[in-house]
């Protein structure tokens, strides 16, 4: 039986974000402001290791004080633009979410100051990291909580290398689930053989962010509807700009509830590290997909050696998809005729949708006006047509002839014969003959 709690739940998640598909749609096809962030000045000129590029984000920059490395990291409220006129209130560091990758060198004596801006008291661990009990940042356990308004000091040399993280033990229910976290990443003294061209950092998170709303819920453990790549929904995640040859690394991290399955299109690549440190080279293997468990970290690495746009996402389904209803019926299959006329009188406007699948849903949301701050579950364009997808999905772009890795090089120009094609005129008529 269909409720009206049911049509209006189905409604809003048919109707959602009309407006911002048109605009996301037009963000895609211009190439709009993808932002490749190029790493700190200070570790340019190191000739010993590639600086990581976070997608979407930034490095946090250092001062030198007497031989340590001093880092600020400020925990604060934020406001992130999780796809064109999106925006989502969420807490995390120096203004942003996830906050600022640290990077330094395993070795380095570091001192990382940080200040408390939140309404509630908060602390830092420094997950993965080998460091002195008093430093791992366990609010009661390990330290005082940091109350709004103080700074705590921890200072400790790094004594390994690898992907790591860094979030709050302290209210982590509430503190997680808005955003606070970052990657902290140690690079090897010695120079790595063969030498990594680029090196990314993707943060994997979901939240539960309900129709017409700008917070997340703290409080939703399951069910959650929006799922990022670096705070990020598909197409305003960046792509992955690589040059043909390029030795890759992808350091994926996961903070959320979920474990997610990273699957590469077109290449293969091998996991080399966990948070715990390098797999050695006997244990490695090769994988197209890698499940990223919950509170861990995994490196992958691959060649890029075939041209092209190529899809990079989370394998479960729901994971590439915006808001989604869970309370309203499955209409695969089901006949609506006269269905739409009968819910317009309740609902001006209405669309039913489903009865051969949710594709339409694409089209016909930029119709339709729908709640605000609410993204539509299918975004982006592509070159020859809707990308169906949202969420935690981006393309890694391979080019022979790239001059910059900062600029997008728009979509991939496939050789002659190369691309897939409709069969038809004699070639039909042919193919109907000996299939019939």
């Amino acid at each position: 039986m269909l409720t009206r709690r049911q049509i209006l739940i189905s409604a809003l998640t048919s109707l959602a974000g009309g407006t911002l598909l048109k605009k996301a749609q037009a963000a895609s096809q211009k190439n709009e402001k993808h932002t490749h962030t190029k790493p700190s000045s200070k570790d340019q000129g190191r000739a010993h290791y590639t600086p990581v590029a976070t997608p979407n984000g930034n490095t946090l920059p250092y001062k030198m004080k007497n031989g340590v490395k001093e880092f600020h990291l400020i925990a604060e409220p934020v406001e992130r633009e999780f796809a064109p006129d999106m925006k989502v209130k969420c807490w995390g560091y120096n203004g942003q979410t996830p906050g600022p990758t640290i990077e330094a060198v395993e070795g380095d004596r570091i001192r990382l100051l940080v200040t408390n801006k939140l309404p509630e008291h908060t602390t830092i661990h420094w997950h993965g990291i080998f460091l002195p009990n008093g430093m791992d940042g366990v609010g009661g356990l390990t330290q005082p909580h940091i109350k709004p308004g103080e700074t705590y000091v921890y200072e400790f040399t790094l004594r390994q290398n690898g992907t790591f993280m860094y979030h709050p033990h302290a209210d982590e229910m509430v503190q997680l689930a808005v955003g606070m976290m970052g990657f902290f990443i140690i690079h090897p003294k010695n120079a790595e053989r063969p030498r990594i061209d680029r090196d990314f950092a993707i943060m994997l998170h979901e939240w539960a962010i309900h129709p017409g709303t700008y917070r997340p819920d703290p409080a939703v453990m399951l069910d959650f509807n929006i799922f990022t790549f670096n705070s990020k929904v598909f197409p305003a995640i960046d792509h992955l700009v690589v040059k043909t040859g390029d030795r890759v690394r992808i350091r994926i991290a996961n903070l959320s509830m979920d474990e997610h399955p990273i699957h590469i299109h077109g290449h293969s690549y091998r996991i080399t590290a966990t948070d715990g440190g390098k797999i050695p080279k006997a244990g490695q293997w090769p994988e197209t997909t890698v499940l990223v468990p919950v509170g861990a970290t995994r490196d992958v690495e691959f060649i890029a050696d075939a041209p092209g746009d190529w899809a990079f996402h989370c394998h479960k389904s729901h994971h590439t998809m915006n808001p989604m209803g869970h309370a309203i019926p499955n209409t695969l299959g089901a006949t609506q005729k006269g269905l739409e006329e009968k819910i317009r009188k309740m609902i001006p406007g209405y669309m039913a949708m489903g009865e051969t699948g949710m594709a339409a849903h694409a089209d016909h949301v930029k119709h339709m006006p729908g709640p605000k701050n609410t993204l539509p579950m299918m975004m982006g364009k592509g070159p020859f047509g809707n990308i169906e997808m949202g969420g935690m999905f981006t393309v890694v772009k391979v080019r022979d002839h790239l001059q910059s890795y900062d600029k997008d090089p728009g979509w991939y120009k496939h050789p002659k014969g190369t691309v897939a094609y409709r069969l038809k005129g004699h070639e039909l008529k042919e193919q109907q003959s000996f299939s019939g």
